[in-house]
């Protein structure tokens, strides 16, 4: 679909995002994107709204609350579409937390069939890391695989 002046239609929006109007109605609600109204009162969209709500939907399939989301949103230019310096000082807020999560994601796949420090003494392992469950005095959860040392 072509590009009206003065905006895309949310119509357009939800072709080129593949999101149901409503999601975008609803993040809209959110404050997530902002469109502005013409003279008859409909929504028209920034092309830049596009990948805005593109990065909603990747930020949310890795687990970002759209809280979060909708901060870092926040923090781009406002009455001008992102540029690319914008867009990159938005990704390296995300960063850390996506390497945090990509170890925690690989200590995972490396110590899953061992013990990961949870207290269950299942495995016969575990009773070589764990001993009488020494982990609990660290507190609950997998202790071992939040990176201490068994």
């Amino acid at each position: 679909m072509p590009a009206r002046s003065g905006g895309l239609a949310i119509g357009e929006i939800a072709q080129r995002t593949g999101l149901a109007v409503s999601a975008i109605r609803y993040y809209e609600s959110l404050g997530l994107i902002a469109p502005m109204r013409n003279s008859g009162g409909h929504r028209r969209y920034d092309r830049s709204d596009i990948r805005k709500l593109s990065f909603v939907l990747i930020a949310q399939s890795l687990g970002f609350p759209l809280q979060r989301i909708r901060a870092a949103l926040a923090d781009l230019p406002e009455g001008r579409p992102p540029s690319r310096a914008d867009w990159s000082r938005l990704s390296r807020s995300f960063r850390a937390d996506i390497d945090a999560r990509i170890a925690t994601l690989s200590a995972l796949r490396d110590k899953l069939d061992g013990c990961i420090g949870c207290g269950c003494l299942s495995l016969d392992r575990c009773a070589l890391y764990n001993a009488e469950d020494r982990a609990a005095a660290q507190g609950a959860g997998p202790r071992y695989l939040l990176a201490e040392a068994p």
